[in-house]
């Protein structure tokens, strides 16, 4: 990348809009000067330059959910860049996945299931269960239940969908909503872990399926 036609403001700085590349969910905004979008170039991580403690800082050094590059855009007037990355775990430090967790009617103070289903796309929903799932098989969590898959192996991942796709076959037979809902829930994120497993995306399995529009 041509770092050149990148213009920083008199403080040497850049706006940078980090955004999943998988989901397209924007996840935060901060700040790069020459030395940090020299270094996420460099390293293939996000670093940034924090303005309150004027230094370097790479998101993730700490907590462990890091940013892994895909691409790198600029704007049409070379005054903003455009990160798109693959978010491991969460991007905020609250523990969301996007620093945009908020609308300004309120809406998502409602921190229960049925409201976050109401305002957050459903590939959006996907994909933070996908990026947790490999966080956890990155960063084992200790008493964490994906660890515990991934410690078995494949053979209990298969296990898993096997009696999860029973269960739901059985709910669905029961005709009861709840328990569909409960099932399948516990299905589709088992089959998360073994997609994650072969280290196969879901960005894959919708290319699949859309050629299943038939």
């Amino acid at each position: 990348m041509n770092t050149a036609v990148i213009k920083f403001d008199p403080h040497g700085l850049v706006p940078a809009v980090i955004q999943d590349a998988a989901s397209g969910t924007v996840l935060m905004v901060a700040y790069m000067n020459a030395a940090s979008l020299a270094k996420t170039l460099e390293t293939g991580v996000t670093w940034f330059y924090s303005r309150s403690r004027r230094t370097l800082w790479q998101k993730g050094e700490t907590s462990g959910h890091v940013q892994k590059v895909r691409e790198v855009y600029y704007d049409c007037d070379g005054d903003t860049l455009l990160v798109k990355v693959e978010q491991q775990g969460a991007a905020c430090h609250e523990g969301t996945f996007s620093c945009f967790s908020r609308r300004l009617d309120g809406a998502e103070s409602e921190r229960d299931t049925s409201a976050a289903v109401d305002y957050k796309p459903a590939m959006t929903v996907l994909y933070e269960l996908f990026n947790v799932i490999n966080d956890r098989k990155a960063n084992p969590k200790e008493g964490s239940y994906t660890n515990y898959l991934f410690d078995k192996g494949r053979d209990k991942i298969l296990k898993k969908v096997g009696e999860e796709a029973a269960e739901t076959i059985i709910a669905s037979k029961n005709d009861d909503k709840q328990e569909i809902l409960y099932e399948m829930a516990d299905l589709w994120y088992h089959c998360l872990v073994l997609l994650s497993h072969h280290d196969i995306t879901p960005t894959e399995l919708f290319a699949e399926l859309e050629g299943r529009r038939k």
